[in-house]
């Protein structure tokens, strides 16, 4: 898949926004979920899954040459549905049954239900040893395919994060691309209250990755580091994405409540209108 144009980036920046819109209507019908964390993953998704970064069909979706995803922030896959559907791999009609009984559309990841998925996440801390294990693997079978795994900012306080960014060096994991999700908020409160990843960018280079820190909604910035971390050889990449929680919805920024709390029809409605610039 070629490198978008500069036609098809200002497609992208429609498309972000109509996957907010979209995000928020699914959570709203839900009646739960998590918003803020879904709306700051979006931007990066977008662009992976639009802009040639990842080599997925969804006419051959369990194709072994596949590059795998991995959301182990698994409760933000809201936003990851959202783009599977537009790209095909599930019915956009679908989407609407997120969180419904019987749906496939889980709350968190469930590959039985949705085979596309690559692991069951949501249990933070697990993705990267995930996508470890996948790398490794690829590079056994001398397989060209890469691994992707998005982590949340809280999430990577967990220890096995670490022990798992410490093994991927080893390894010469250089399939492997770690990205984090820094939205500056957690469940009970800003990541600098709880735990303080600073300094994160020194902490994952001291680890032997080669690592990037850009803007995390600049979709041309996105763009550009997805391309140059295919450029590192010998070692892991990671991203680390400064984004905002929230971010599109004034009232949902940076907002510990918007962790995981649906929108009633009238937030949803006036979160919608901002979104669409009738705010």
């Amino acid at each position: 898949m070629p490198t978008a144009t500069t036609a098809e980036a200002k497609d992208l920046k429609s498309l972000t926004r109509q996957f907010r819109v979209e995000i928020i209507r699914m959570l709203e019908a839900a009646g739960s979920g998590h918003p803020g964390g879904s709306l700051s993953a979006i931007d990066f998704l977008t662009v992976l899954y639009y802009g040639g970064h990842i080599n997925h069909d969804a006419k051959k979706p369990s194709d072994p040459g596949r590059d795998r995803f991995i959301m182990s922030k698994g409760h933000c896959v809201p936003a990851l549905y959202c783009v599977l559907a537009h790209r095909g791999f599930l019915p956009v009609e679908e989407l609407k049954t997120l969180r419904k009984f019987g749906s496939r559309l889980q709350g968190h990841p469930d590959k039985r239900r949705l085979p596309v998925l690559e692991a069951n996440t949501g249990s933070l801390g697990q993705g990267l040893s995930i996508g470890v294990g996948l790398a490794l693997a690829a590079k056994l079978d001398k397989a060209p395919w890469q691994t992707i795994v998005m982590t949340g900012d809280g999430e990577s306080q967990e220890g096995q994060i670490w022990e798992a960014a410490m093994s991927a060096p080893k390894f010469k994991l250089d399939n492997l691309l770690w990205v984090v999700d820094y939205n500056q908020v957690q469940q009970e409160g800003t990541v600098k209250q709880q735990m303080d990843l600073e300094p994160l960018k020194a902490k994952i280079e001291a680890f032997n990755w080669h690592c990037q820190e850009i803007d995390g909604h600049d979709l041309a910035a996105i763009d550009k580091a997805l391309t140059a971390a295919k450029a590192v050889k010998g070692r892991p990449r990671a991203i680390i994405l400064r984004t905002i929680k929230g971010k599109g919805v004034s009232f949902m920024e940076l907002q510990t409540a918007w962790h995981g709390k649906a929108p009633k029809k009238d937030e949803a409605d006036r979160a919608v209108n901002e979104l669409e610039g009738r705010a």
